[in-house]
């Protein structure tokens, strides 16, 4: 199989096609849509590929049949027709303002005139965009074709200022209205962005869009799948740990087929290094601040549960932690359950790279660390050697060198510092930012273990109290007396109980307890 170029960063269906890079064929995603609906939604994660489909949308609609030659539409698509193609994309620049939104539709109105060779006479932007699709219908005779990408990167630019954030939705909204209004005139919509904003905050006026977002159908419409880095960039595996670019980049799930993140594998394959090349594209500083200032607890992230409607609730007003995680990429579904008419999700983190990075930007932003980058890169390298040594001496530094990085307002407002398991998280997130094998609260007939760990062939089961509330239990007399040991023992692997005792006054770790069984 003959290496070709890779196509990183590139989003121009054209420039690929003539250009010699690789192409996952997605016409047969394309045709399917055509076939059966009118009106799409699609929400998938930044850099999923979103722009490219809309641009092979736009050639296929525009009848560039050289560019499909080998392509699933080159033998089904009747080429003898072309459509007026009305595009907008939101994704360059950032808009501040109505004034700011109101200058961008216009100058994309403009773009979309020129390209068709029409001219509006109507001042207002809906005005204008409604007289375009019309016009544009009249003058060729075939229905117009109306694709929006980045739909909802305004009002996401601006979630820190919700005032601002209203204002735009509801200049968007207006927008949107007319492709409702439109319908005689449009053959065919489809609209993408990255958050799933309710149908009456921003749809409210676009009330028959199809939402695609959950179909096993199109799980796969966006993104690459195993047979696609088989047979499609075969040549580029060479050297490379099938299992490892496997657990590093695939999981991505929409309750279909799962999908690779294709900017991760173009990365990957041009440095051939295992980095998390998408979480450092951007900054997720909007998530790492709610997260904050919802003061999350940690080890539940990778276990949330929702329903259809709360992974849906997305909006200026509200955004449940649940859907502002999925829809960003940063959870995916594990388990979807039909429980009478409703739909249950059972949510995960997609895959190494998502865990390993999102633990470790939260654990910045929730230690004094946080403001000495280097005292934290140093704790986790610390922490792998320990381990990897079996320094218990030095591990009961670590954890006390940890615990006083946990700023004060953290536990003396939370409501689940109540228990112990929210002294754990900071400890779970230095272990998580590692992309160690971890499961809190891992459930037992005995009840719930705080925190196992398995690592180096051997299986670290932890025990956190806190003295202030249980003053005469021992961690380790717990982890003892409950037999959380027992079902590991199958396994023949050494295994370490290990109870740490926190004074939550003090702030210090007051108790420091290791027994070793079997090795």
């Amino acid at each position: 199989m003959p290496r070709q170029r890779l196509p990183i960063g590139i989003q121009t269906f054209r420039e690929i096609r003539e250009g010699g890079y690789y192409y996952v064929d997605k016409t047969g995603f394309a045709l399917r849509l055509i076939d059966e609906g009118k009106y799409y939604f699609l929400s998938r994660p930044r850099r999923f590929g979103k722009s490219l489909f809309l641009d092979t949308l736009a050639e296929l609609f525009s009848g560039s049949r050289e560019l499909f030659a080998g392509l699933e539409a080159d033998a089904r698509w009747d080429w003898s027709r072309r459509y007026p193609v009305i595009r907008f994309s939101f994704g360059g620049g950032i808009v501040h303002d109505p004034a700011e939104l109101e200058d961008k539709i216009r100058e994309q109105l403009a773009i979309n005139q020129q390209a068709l060779g029409l001219h509006c006479t109507q001042t207002s932007v809906g005005g204008c965009f409604a007289e375009l699709i019309r016009t544009a219908h009249a003058e060729t005779g075939e229905r117009a074709v109306v694709l929006v990408d980045e739909y909802d990167k305004p009002i996401l630019d601006n979630l820190n200022e919700p005032d601002s954030a209203r204002a735009l939705r509801d200049g968007l909204r207006n927008l949107y209205s007319v492709i409702k209004d439109s319908d005689a005139h449009i053959r065919f919509a489809f609209l993408t962005g990255v958050s799933k904003f309710s149908k009456v905050s921003l749809f409210s006026g676009l009330n028959n869009l199809q939402d695609i977002t959950v179909d096993p159908r199109y799980s796969a419409l966006c993104g690459y799948t195993e047979t696609d880095l088989d047979c499609v960039f075969g040549a580029e595996l060479d050297g490379l740990d099938r299992d490892q670019i496997r657990v590093w980049y695939n999981g991505y799930n929409w309750t279909g087929e799962a999908v690779y993140n294709p900017f991760d594998v173009l990365l990957l394959f041009d440095r051939r290094q295992f980095r998390a090349w998408w979480f450092e594209t951007g900054s997720p500083s909007f998530l790492i601040e709610t997260l904050t200032r919802r003061e999350t607890w940690l080890p539940q992230l990778g276990q949330l549960e929702t329903d259809a409607a709360l992974m849906s609730a997305f909006d200026v007003e509200h955004i449940s932690t649940e859907a502002l995680l999925w829809q960003t990429g940063y959870l995916t579904i594990a388990e979807e359950e039909l429980l009478g008419a409703n739909y249950f999700y059972r949510l995960r983190y997609p895959n190494q790279e998502v865990y390993q990075s999102l633990t470790n930007a939260l654990l910045e932003a929730w230690t004094d660390n946080g403001q000495v980058p280097s005292a934290a890169v140093r704790n986790r390298r610390s922490l792998y050697r320990r381990l990897l040594a079996n320094d218990f001496a030095g591990l009961e530094q670590l954890f006390t060198a940890f615990f006083a990085s946990i700023p004060h307002d953290w536990y003396r407002n939370n409501p689940i510092a109540q228990y112990e398991g929210y002294y754990a998280s900071v400890f779970y997130a230095y272990f998580a930012s590692l992309g160690l094998d971890l499961t809190p609260e891992e459930a037992s007939n005995a009840g719930r273990l705080d925190l196992a760990l398995r690592f180096n062939g051997q299986v670290y089961l932890f025990e956190f109290k806190v003295v202030e509330l249980a003053p005469e239990g021992r961690a380790l007399e717990q982890l003892q007396a409950r037999g959380y040991a027992d079902k590991y023992r199958a396994a023949g692997q050494p295994m370490h109980l290990i109870g740490v005792e926190f004074s939550r006054e003090q702030r210090l770790v007051v108790g420091f307890e290791v027994e070793t069984l079997g090795g």
